[in-house]
């Protein structure tokens, strides 16, 4: 088994980083503090050719792997979750389901603006009453002449209340037995996009409940066939799940550095903390977890680019990053001591981002529940 990252991968990799140190890590702290959306990042994530990076040229994307993907979401959650989100929701769950089931006239209308980043995409699945129970969507869509007439609403979607929002694909009762998807255009009448929530983290990335009163669609706007909603969102988020996974081994990975880079610096009896055992132990435990974790998510990466099935190693390193992310973050914050519950110290952003790994992209339970089925249980 070849473990090797390519020269493209590895350029990919470390211009990220860089990035995400330079321009990224600068601007995190006051964009978690003031809740503000972070648009000249985005702005030059785009120019970067980032905002499209697992779809081929010929729509528009720049054409790389989900490695490579998964890699620089990785790169970005190691400085800042808000932005790595941003990036995350709008190629995995925004681009991917008109990439994947749109016709071509709805490919070539969205998808050069999405992979661009002339615009974010978003997906509308979780209602009040369906979330993890996601077949229990109650909005509705109704064909009235030549139109889908859309009541209803959807709640904790990302991306969708932004300056640069441009399109949401929302799933719908299109029959009392039937779930399909439909693409919803910012503009279009009687969609409304309510204001934020307030959250415990990804305080920088635009999350909000959305309502449809009578909102008017095109026919043409049926994403694939009609019916097929449950079987397309369930691919979906088994791609989204990848990226997921990805930000829980950057998350890791930045609360591993922001400890051990303050386990060095602080004196307590004489001596930096790093050399004493109990700090060791927690630092190397965390590093051999990140280590096992990054390979499961590469894994799932790689098994996708090779047209394997990918499912049930997207969920099992949903499963195990989330988890880590809590961890790792729990124990950076436990080595800064008090200084990690001063928001001056990244650990404590980290700390507070880190949980809804375990929730969002599907619960640690639905992840379970996921995995168990694949095994035959």
């Amino acid at each position: 088994m070849d473990f090797a990252v390519d020269d493209e991968t590895q350029l990919l990799r470390s211009t990220v980083r860089e990035f995400a140190a330079d321009v990224v890590k600068p601007a995190a702290g006051e964009l978690d503090r003031t809740h503000s959306f972070p648009y000249e990042i985005v702005a030059q994530m785009a120019e970067l050719g980032w905002m499209g990076i697992p779809f081929p040229e010929d729509v528009g994307g720049a054409g790389g792997t989900s490695l490579q993907y998964a890699i620089a979401v990785e790169e970005l959650t190691r400085v800042d979750s808000s932005v790595a989100i941003t990036l995350c929701a709008h190629t995995s769950l925004g681009t991917q389901p008109i990439y994947l089931f749109g016709s071509e006239e709805q490919k070539s209308e969205w998808l050069p603006r999405l992979c661009s980043g002339e615009m974010l995409g978003a997906f509308g699945l979780t209602e009040p009453e369906a979330g993890s129970d996601a077949g229990n969507a109650r909005t509705r869509a109704k064909l009235d002449d030549g139109e889908w007439v859309i009541d209803g609403a959807k709640q904790f979607i990302t991306n969708a209340g932004t300056e640069i929002s441009g399109v949401v694909c929302i799933t719908a009762r299109t029959d009392d037995e039937e779930i399909s998807n439909l693409i919803v255009p910012q503009d279009a009448p009687g969609y409304e996009q309510e204001e934020p929530y307030r959250k415990m983290g990804w305080n920088a990335s635009d999350t909000r409940p959305l309502t449809f009163t009578d909102c008017r669609v095109p026919e043409a706007n049926l994403l694939g066939e009609r019916g097929a909603g449950l079987r397309q969102f369930l691919h979906v988020l088994d791609i989204g799940r990848i990226g997921v996974a990805a930000m829980g081994v950057g998350l890791a990975q930045g609360a591993l550095d922001e400890a051990l880079a303050y386990a060095k610096e602080r004196q307590a009896f004489g001596r930096p903390i790093a050399t004493f055992q109990s700090i060791q132990a927690k630092l190397a435990d965390v590093a051999t977890e990140i280590a096992a974790a990054r390979l499961l998510t590469y894994h799932a990466a790689w098994l996708k680019d090779q047209g394997q099935p990918f499912g049930l190693v997207a969920a099992q390193a949903k499963l195990k990053t989330g988890r880590l992310a809590v961890r790792a973050s729990e124990e950076a914050v436990q080595i800064h001591g008090g200084y990690g519950y001063i928001e001056e110290y990244p650990v404590c952003r980290f700390y507070r981002d880190a949980k809804i790994l375990t929730i969002g992209e599907g619960t640690d339970e639905i992840q379970q529940m996921v995995i168990a089925r694949a095994l035959g249980a």
